[in-house]
């Protein structure tokens, strides 16, 4: 009786709330049919269907730019060349009807045999029973990167493998450094450091730092890792009480933008590359926007600030898709696909064509990346980034959070108080 009424409720909070779609570098698609849309590539069908002596591996994705879905062909085409039991193919599900079709999918068992997803929105649906248990599926778990790899799971179980995976990390102006006599930011600047630079930076119209904090999973998913920074956790808000004094303070001291609460991650980039911020926390989605619209910024890329001397590099938050496995009686044409991808080469092409970072370490440092210091520096903010959650309960929690830090950025409570209220808040989520 739980777990009936625990997959109702989980039911009801994904027909109620739609995640926004943070760090995958897709923007959301306009709404489309109620019914997956049958394209060339396949239909929305299951697996178990013979096509002439293969079986068929259907894939959902929510793919739009012409980039991501040549590499999903690709991707298919060379699984379906590799070997002679199954035939694949994908098939498109708009954005904003993807959560939508999934629990649908889950009440009438038309279903994938694997969905690709956004990394933060899979917990919900393994506790809804949508995905199948493959931990037994020879794939090389440890040559994930940690973070990635844990979106995946649950209870210790592998419904899945990271598919791309990206961060945020520090955008800073160098011409403007180099006016104001600035050492540029690097791993070893602290908090202090950062704060000094906001300052010194912040004049003529031009704001020191800026980051998305908007009152949406987009805001969550670039605020909450200051929290983590300082100590704090999704569920443990108050010991990360000095990550709202920092952002208060640097809002009234108006080195920290204060229109960061209506700001879309585009929003930052646009005033990053316009000249109104100096800095900004944003992710490497964002790099064919500065080069196509900002040929001649003079940029750099590096991590997130520390909090102090004696601490490690900071946290980063994950963004990115997974693939899971959906639940199903024969499951191994899901799993032979996920074992072609998890193979270094092919993930390799694939991120390269995608235009985000493999979520496997040995993947991650090929030269591609790791040559490229703007990449690298990605690369290296990735060692220290984590999911958000993973929960069932992921969108209820990033609703309170996100208030939380709103009313911190306006100024409408004292850190201690947001952190008991947050606190509370969260601690009510069951």
């Amino acid at each position: 009786m739980k777990k009936k009424k625990m997959i109702a409720a989980c039911l009801a909070a994904v027909m109620a709330s739609a995640l926004a779609l943070t760090g995958c570098g897709q923007s959301a698609g306009s709404a489309g049919s109620d019914a997956p849309a049958q394209t060339a590539e396949g239909n929305g069908g299951g697996s178990g269907d013979a096509v002439g002596a293969k079986t068929e591996v259907v894939i959902w994705d929510y793919f739009e730019t012409d980039a991501q879905k040549a590499m999903m062909q690709s991707l298919v085409d060379g699984f379906n060349a590799s070997q002679d039991t199954f035939t694949a193919s994908h098939v498109y599900v708009p954005f904003a009807d993807y959560e939508k079709q999934l629990t649908l999918g889950v009440a009438s068992g038309e279903l994938p045999d694997i969905v690709i997803m956004d990394g933060c929105g899979m917990a919900s649906f393994i506790s809804m029973d949508l995905f199948g248990d493959i931990s037994d599926v020879e794939i090389n778990w440890d040559e994930y990167i940690a973070g990635p790899l844990e979106s995946t799971m649950m209870d210790g179980k592998h419904y899945g493998i990271p598919f791309a995976t990206n961060c945020t990390a520090l955008y800073y102006n160098k011409d403007m450094f180099d006016a104001a006599g600035l050492d540029y930011p690097d791993e070893n600047t602290t908090w202090d450091e950062f704060r000094e630079m906001a300052k010194a930076l912040t004049k003529d119209g031009v704001y020191g730092f800026g980051n998305a904090g908007t009152n949406t999973d987009e805001g969550t998913f670039q605020c909450l890792q200051w929290l983590y920074t300082a100590g704090g956790s999704y569920t443990d808000i108050e010991p990360g009480v000095d990550a709202y004094q920092l952002m208060q303070d640097m809002i009234e001291e108006g080195s920290w933008a204060k229109d960061v609460v209506n700001w879309t991650q585009s929003d930052v980039n646009n005033n990053f590359k316009a000249g109104n911020l100096a800095m900004q926390q944003n992710g490497p989605w964002q790099i064919p926007s500065i080069e196509a619209d900002a040929p001649d910024l003079n940029y750099g890329v590096t991590v997130l600030p520390k909090r102090d001397a004696n601490s490690g590099q900071a946290t980063s938050i994950l963004g990115g898709e997974n693939m899971g496995v959906v639940k199903k009686d024969d499951m191994s044409g899901a799993k032979a696909f996920l074992q072609y991808y998890d193979q270094t080469e092919v993930m390799v092409a694939a991120m390269k064509q995608y235009g985000s970072f493999p979520p496997k370490t040995e993947a991650a440092q090929d030269a591609y990346w790791t040559d490229d210091p703007i990449q690298a520096a990605f690369i290296q903010q990735l060692e220290t980034s984590i999911p958000r959650g993973p929960s069932p309960a992921w969108p209820t929690y990033s609703s309170a959070i996100q208030t939380g830090f709103q009313e911190i950025m306006t100024s409408a409570k004292t850190p201690e108080q947001a952190a008991k209220d947050t606190q509370a808040a969260v601690d009510a989520i069951q």
